[in-house]
């Protein structure tokens, strides 16, 4: 039998019991769908991580100084008492490394985890639970920050405890309605009045949350108002991405020599740059990763076993038909491969709507949540090669049976 014939019949077969052939496919068509949403999602996050939070979180062509590394959340508990056991990073570690770096664009110190948040109120005006961040001036070059009024902080404002801020579009927003209107207007504070001297240009939001929710302060100002951090930073920018490894290597040599470390010693310190960030979220998607193929393959096999009884249901509805076909001239192998091939159609197609429902999810997760969703090539490949997999094996004991029937008996059979 040709093999156009056989999948002609196979197509017949599967039209002529629709709807028994879609509740066949029931386990299939959820399982690949719930693969191809899930990892568009996950794929979405990987790439979303990478273009835009990296960028947000710790800037372009930059790295940190960190007293604790990214990837907090997947040390032992001996790794994080050993970290509790290390230095804050200071304002002088941070002067250390600007000696180190002189070819760095900026050198800035921030303020770091928990980030303190406070009332900002402009006469019967108040915004709530803004994050406050303390900095020294080249911060917001490192951060690229734009402005979209006012100017930036300065070193005397630093330097003489100034009690002035730098906010956030959405804070100018609501609390003046334009962000020109915001410069030269004493706000309150934690309970003291500062100055706007400038707005933040709109950063948008990521994931949902925000990006312009936040009050930039001296960090000697916002020191002296809620205390010192456990993990200030120091954030260096510099003029290439190529320039990284090696300022990274040299940020650590002074770091050591400042520290007083000897050879053998480890570091009582972090360098991340944006790598660390993505890898530190791949490793958590990695976890999804593990727990993704039990639960499609749990999936997969009921709806393979649903498939073979089915296939043995129509082996057994259609004795009749093997016995004229055999009777006829049909060998085995072109049973076997009859069956075989109405199988493997049949979980391809079941692949198919799969697919195409994992697609419909992921657009609708989305366009309508704040999660992003990219569906890959691979993902739909690995889906469609798991629906006609799934027919090959489960479909081949169904055909060995019926391509061993006898003819006479088949013949007889009603």
């Amino acid at each position: 039998m040709p093999l156009i014939e056989a999948l002609l019949l196979a197509l017949q077969a599967v039209w002529s019991s629709k709807l028994r052939s879609f509740f066949t496919l029931l386990g299939i068509i959820v399982s690949v769908g719930f693969l191809v949403a899930v990892v568009a999602i996950i794929q979405g996050m990987n790439a979303y991580v990478r273009e835009n939070i990296t960028a947000a979180v710790i800037g372009t062509n930059a790295f940190q100084v960190r007293r604790t590394p990214i990837s907090v959340g997947l040390l032992t508990d001996d790794e994080v008492k050993q970290i509790n056991r290390r230095p804050l990073i200071s304002l002088d570690d941070a002067r250390v490394v600007a000696r180190a770096l002189p070819d760095a664009q900026a050198v800035g110190f921030q303020s770091g985890w928990p980030s303190p948040t406070s009332d900002i109120t402009y006469r019967n005006r108040t915004v709530g639970d803004v994050l406050m961040f303390g900095i020294t001036p080249p911060f917001q070059i490192v951060r690229d920050y734009r402005f979209a009024a006012g100017v930036p902080l300065t070193d005397p404002d630093v330097s003489e405890r100034r009690y002035v801020t730098v906010i956030g579009f959405d804070v100018a927003e609501k609390l003046f309605g334009e962000p020109a209107m915001a410069i030269g207007k004493r706000v309150r504070i934690g309970g003291r009045e500062m100055t706007v001297k400038g707005v933040i240009a709109k950063k948008g939001k990521v994931l949902g949350q925000s990006f312009d929710g936040f009050a930039l302060l001296p960090y000697s100002t916002f020191e002296s108002m809620y205390g010192r951090r456990q993990t200030t930073v120091v954030s260096i920018k510099m003029t290439d991405a190529g320039e990284l490894d090696r300022a990274m290597d040299r940020a650590e040599e002074a770091m050591r020599l400042a520290h007083q470390l000897r050879p053998l010693e480890e570091d009582d310190f972090t360098i991340d740059k944006a790598d660390s960030l993505v890898d530190f979220w791949k490793n958590l998607t990695r976890i999804l990763f593990t727990v993704i193929p039990a639960v499609v393959c749990i999936g997969i096999v009921v709806g393979g076993i649903v498939i073979m009884n089915i296939m043995l249901m129509s082996v057994t509805e259609r004795t009749r038909e093997i016995g004229i076909r055999k009777s006829l001239g049909a060998t085995r192998h072109d049973i076997r491969r009859q069956f075989l091939i109405e199988a493997i159609t049949l979980s391809f197609l079941g692949g198919t709507l799969g697919v195409l429902g994992g697609w419909l999810l992921a657009t609708m997760v989305s366009n309508l949540t704040p999660l992003p969703a990219r569906v890959t090539l691979w993902s739909i490949g690995v889906a469609l090669a798991l629906g006609a997999g799934t027919g090959v094996v489960f479909g081949v004991y169904p055909a060995t049976r019926a391509a061993r029937l006898d003819p006479i008996t088949a013949l007889r059979a009603e």
